[in-house]
């Protein structure tokens, strides 16, 4: 692993920046891997379109799910046994980051810019990130991607080009989360389809006394998993990725 240099920066507290609890703390600073680093351990993430300077949030409340009380639908399990995919954790990054910043089929837009693609892939390179890829054979059509500090495991986009691919992906790192005791994985911004996989709410002040604890934390084991190709069916089926 790559040394990453302590960061310029200072962020503010979220309490004292943002008392009426409305998210954005601050603006400013870069994207480097130690800005990253020094806003991701006291619980804020970047998020702008590319002609804003780049925002800092901090959201009241903070959306995050449980891996443990995660519950697979029916129609997810009968698709990732009937399609047989597969599905692996940290081979391709970049790749599932650049399918991310495609527009979506509702929107041109995207936040996802060249420069979060460059810090974002550093920060992987320099084992703190991870990514979740479904393959139909060569072809990547689904994935996820996210940050991860100590057992901090934090969600930022996700992509699909078949049916509930995404939503494999995501069970992926629900059995990663459970298999790794993770606490929570955080989804930073409540939405509806969040919900609907299982996501709830903790308040901004629970969230970061948690979460320094949970930085602290050994890594998580990332490289159990990277080695190995798995079976959409077999996880399925099985409901687990290692042999207990």
């Amino acid at each position: 692993m790559s040394h990453i240099h302590p960061s310029h920066y200072t962020f503010p507290l979220p309490k004292d920046a943002d008392p009426e609890g409305h998210g954005l703390i601050c603006f400013g600073a870069d994207l480097s891997p130690s800005t990253l680093l020094e806003a991701y351990t006291h619980g804020l993430f970047p998020w702008f379109n590319e002609d804003e300077p780049i925002c800092w949030w901090s959201p009241e409340p903070r959306c995050i799910i449980l891996p443990n009380a995660y519950i697979p639908s029916k129609s997810l399990l009968r698709n990732m046994k009937k399609y047989d995919y597969k599905i692996t954790i940290n081979h391709a990054f970049e790749q599932v980051i650049r399918k991310c910043a495609l527009p979506r089929n509702y929107t041109n837009e995207t936040w996802i810019s060249e420069d979060i693609i460059e810090s974002y892939v550093s920060m992987f390179e320099q084992d703190f990130g991870y990514s979740i890829e479904v393959w139909d054979k060569d072809e990547l059509i689904g994935g996820l991607y996210g940050l991860t500090i100590g057992h901090g495991c934090f969600g930022e986009s996700m992509f699909s080009q078949r049916t509930d691919v995404s939503k494999m992906a995501f069970y992926t790192l629900m059995l990663v989360g459970t298999e790794q005791n993770l606490p929570w994985i955080d989804c930073q911004l409540v939405n509806d389809h969040l919900l609907s996989l299982g996501a709830t709410t903790m308040s901004r002040e629970n969230y970061l006394n948690s979460l320094q604890s949970v930085i602290k934390h050994p890594r998580i084991d990332w490289k159990k998993y990277q080695d190995s190709v798995f079976s959409s069916k077999n996880i399925a089926n099985m409901k687990q990725l290692l042999s207990k």
